[in-house]
Order: C-alpha cells, then structure tokens, then sequence
C-alpha cells in the first residue's frame, strides 16, 4: 500500500511539473522542464512495454527535441534578418513545448486514474482509511463522471462496480440515485465492459437496482442490445436478461416479454447454431415458412442440444449461468424460463402465468415446426445435460 502511494506521489509531481512547464511559469529552463526531460531520459526503461503510454513517451520525445532545437540551433546568418528568424523560431518552440506538455499532463493524469482504478479492482477487503479517502477525495463522484470517456470509461465501470463491491452500505445508495445507471447503460451500446459492470451491480444490489432500471425505462434498451452487431455485448446482454429474469418483478417480466424478448432470444439461438459466421438478425417469423418435414429433423437436434453453462471468475452467479465461450446462447429461451421460475420476483402463481405467456410467444416467434417443437420442449421439460 506505500509502495502503491508513493508511486502515485510521483505521478503527481510529474503531472504538476507539466503543468508548470505549460503555464510557463519558471522560466524556459526550469526544474519542472527538467524533470520532464529526466523522464523522456528513461522511457525506454520505465514507458516502455505498455500501450497506454505510447502517446506519453511520444509527448516527452517531442519536448526534448524542442528543447534541443532551442539550446543548440545557433543564429540563422549574419543580420537582423538572421536574428528575427532565430528568435521566431526559438519562441515557436517554446509555445511547442508548452502546448506538449500540456498533453502530457491529462496524459499523466490518465495514469494516475488507471492506477486508482486498478488499486480499487484489487480491493478485498474492508480498510476503513481508505474508505475515509474514498469519500474525503470525492472518488466516486469522480468516476461516475467519466463512464462515458473513451479512454478511461470502461475502467471507470470497473471501478464503479468495486466500490459497490467494496462497501454496499456506503455506495449503493449513490449509485441507485446518481447518473452512474444511466451512463453505464448509455455506454453499454459501444462496450461490453459497462454492461459487465451492469451485470456484477445487479448481482450486488438486486431487486432495488432492477426495480431503479425499469422506473427509468431503460430497461428496453438493454433488451434491444441481444441484437447488437457486436458478439462481445450479445454476451452479456444475454446474462444480463437471466439475471432481470431472477430478480425481476411481474410488472419488469411483462415488459420484458412485450419488448420481443422471447423473439432475441430466439434470434440468438439461431447465431449458435449457424456458427461464427452467421450474420445476426432480428427476423421475424413470417421471413422463413415453416416446414412439416422439419419435425423429426427438430427431434434429432434436440437430442443432441448441450446446456451450457458460463461463469465470470470476478461475478456472483447466484442466478443461474451463460453458455460456453464459443457457444455462448444455447438453449437461451429455456435458461431465461428457468431463471422466472426459480427467481425471487414472482409468486408461484405469477411464475405459472409468466411460463405460460413464455411459450406462447415461442409459438409465435419459431421461425418452423422443428424450432418451435425443440424450444417448448426444452421450456417444459430442460434442455438435454
């Protein structure tokens, strides 16, 4: 834990000396330039091997060659002439070096977020200081607000996620009234990893978190990422329905099913089966007659169906699972039906009446004979171990 501080000690003063060379404050040739040069020095040893800091040790080459420029560029000819160039070109220089620095500044400060949001990750246990830190520093608020950035969002989802994680008493009740819901859903349509966090939040908070998405209706448009184009959100788009499935109300399985889920779910079936190199779509079931003599073709599939199963080592899975990496939506209607019936959400009598509307809407959305009789058999009686 020193270590992890005085590192980041480090980066600060680093970060403040960019700034001090930006603003131009201590001359052209000051301590805070040559702490920055001092670093540019050691890149190949301390930047070197991590993409993150590419652009860094590109800002820092930069400034040493301006520098260079500055300190040993003699006059240009003899004159006035000669003179005036220099200087415009020494003052241009100089402007390069505070607009580089300037860079490397919010570069640092990156760093420094990525190292703050690591050291929550490997956050597991309790630690009362840190958690005085955590709320004097206004971390979370800080995090919640960068979800939605393109370099460090996904990290910031993460971290949203650990500190829920770290402490439920403290942070929950921010994240259920705060604008963290909301970005990580906006965000989840371009990433997988805010859905990931989505998916681990629902977990932690249950009920209260599922009852918070659908008074906010975002809930349809989790939903709609099933048919994302993306392979890597369908993924947890999936095990984000399963777990609304365990967790969720009449009133949220209701909406759930008005908004197609049963038809997506379908849809992912068929990607499964058709292999990687299936187009994904949304197709509905007048796009492909059904044939009679698919019937006893969908008999020896559903003898041959595997009920897989999927875990994520840094997630609860008290819900019920995923499929296999390669395979990940097999039987993905009857897990989803599984999921209502064993849930917390529903009474026995509303689990009954939501089976019923389920393979109703099987019956609607099979695209032939064989899909339709395969899926209500696995709703029915499970999918084949």
């Amino acid at each position: 834990m020193e270590e992890e501080e005085d590192f980041l000690k480090v980066l600060r003063a680093l970060r403040d000396a960019a700034r001090r060379v930006e603003s131009g404050s201590g001359g052209g040739d000051c301590p805070a330039l040559h702490a920055l040069l001092a670093l540019e020095a050691s890149a190949d040893d301390l930047l070197a091997g991590d993409p993150d800091l590419a652009t860094l040790r590109r800002l820092l080459a930069r400034i040493a060659a301006l520098n260079w420029s500055i300190r040993f560029a003699g006059e240009e000819g003899i004159g006035m002439v000669g003179y005036l160039r220099w200087r415009c070109r020494r003052c241009s220089a100089r402007k390069g070096i505070a607009a580089a620095a300037g860079a490397v500044a919010g570069e640092i400060q990156a760093w420094i977020d990525r190292e703050n949001v690591a050291r929550l990750a490997r956050m597991d246990r309790f630690d009362p200081r840190l958690q005085r830190a955590l709320l004097r520093h206004g971390v979370f608020a800080a995090v919640e607000e960068r979800i939605g950035d393109s370099e460090v969002g996904d990290s910031c989802a993460a971290a949203v996620l650990a500190l829920v994680r770290f402490n439920k008493d403290v942070f929950v009740g921010p994240v259920l009234m705060g604008r963290a819901v909301g970005a990580l859903v906006a965000a989840s349509a371009s990433s997988p990893a805010p859905l990931r966090a989505l998916n681990g939040l629902v977990a932690a908070i249950r009920g209260p978190l599922v009852d918070e998405l659908h008074a906010r209706s975002e809930l349809p448009r989790l939903v709609a990422l099933l048919c994302s184009a993306d392979a890597r959100i369908r993924a947890p788009a999936l095990e984000f329905a399963l777990r609304i499935g365990f967790y969720g109300r009449r009133e949220i399985i209701e909406s759930l099913l008005a908004e197609g889920l049963i038809k997506r779910l379908l849809c992912l079936q068929r990607s499964d089966l058709a292999g990687e190199t299936h187009e994904f779509s949304f197709s509905s079931p007048e796009e492909k007659p059904k044939s009679e003599e698919g019937v006893i073709n969908g008999v020896f599939f559903f003898s041959g169906i595997l009920w897989c199963r999927r875990r994520r080592e840094d997630e609860e899975d008290d819900y019920g699972g995923g499929g296999e990496a390669h395979r990940p939506f097999v039987s993905a209607v009857a897990r989803f039906a599984v999921q209502v019936e064993v849930g917390e959400g529903l009474s026995q009598r509303e689990k009954r009446a939501a089976k019923v509307e389920i393979l109703r809407r099987v019956r609607e959305a099979a695209v032939s004979p064989a899909e339709e009789a395969t899926v209500l058999a696995e709703v029915l009686w499970g999918a084949t171990p």
